[in-house]
């Protein structure tokens, strides 16, 4: 398939149409519910990527695809989607901690700000003790 990497852990060939779908813009806290968040502003993470969500997926211990050529319809300028297999065809679960989609996008959303991947953006904000410009008198100028 084109643009399409499978990481199975079994070995036999999936049927991955069967699988749930997971696009970054679910987990993402720069996104609005209309744009289509699908949880908490405050337990989503800040621009996830496919390669992201597919680690966690894959540190989790769950079978997934990556999809490069598609594309979330309210965002279609980002590409890509995870295909994530929750449950096996006998209907016993991949991963016992992670029940449902909720629970994976909750799970996945927490773990991609720890990525090894990402960089420390978060620096000190610097106050300046100098001195400034501004002569010190406040108030209304005289004519």
């Amino acid at each position: 398939m084109l643009g399409v990497r499978i990481r199975n852990m079994e070995g036999e060939l999936p049927n991955i149409k069967r699988w749930i779908v997971l696009y970054p813009v679910y987990i993402n806290s720069k996104k609005t519910v209309a744009e289509g968040r699908r949880i908490g502003l405050s337990k989503a993470c800040e621009n996830p990527t496919c390669a992201e969500i597919g680690d966690c997926c894959s540190f989790l211990k769950l079978p997934f695809a990556i999809e490069i050529d598609k594309a979330y319809p309210r965002d279609f300028m980002q590409r890509g989607r995870v295909r994530v297999l929750l449950k096996k065809e006998d209907g016993t679960l991949c991963n016992p901690s992670i029940t449902s989609r909720k629970s994976l996008m909750l799970r996945v959303a927490e773990m991609v700000p720890r990525h090894h991947g990402r960089t420390k953006k978060q620096e000190p904000a610097s106050t300046s003790s100098g001195p400034s410009n501004k002569s010190g008198k406040g108030g209304k100028k005289k004519r």
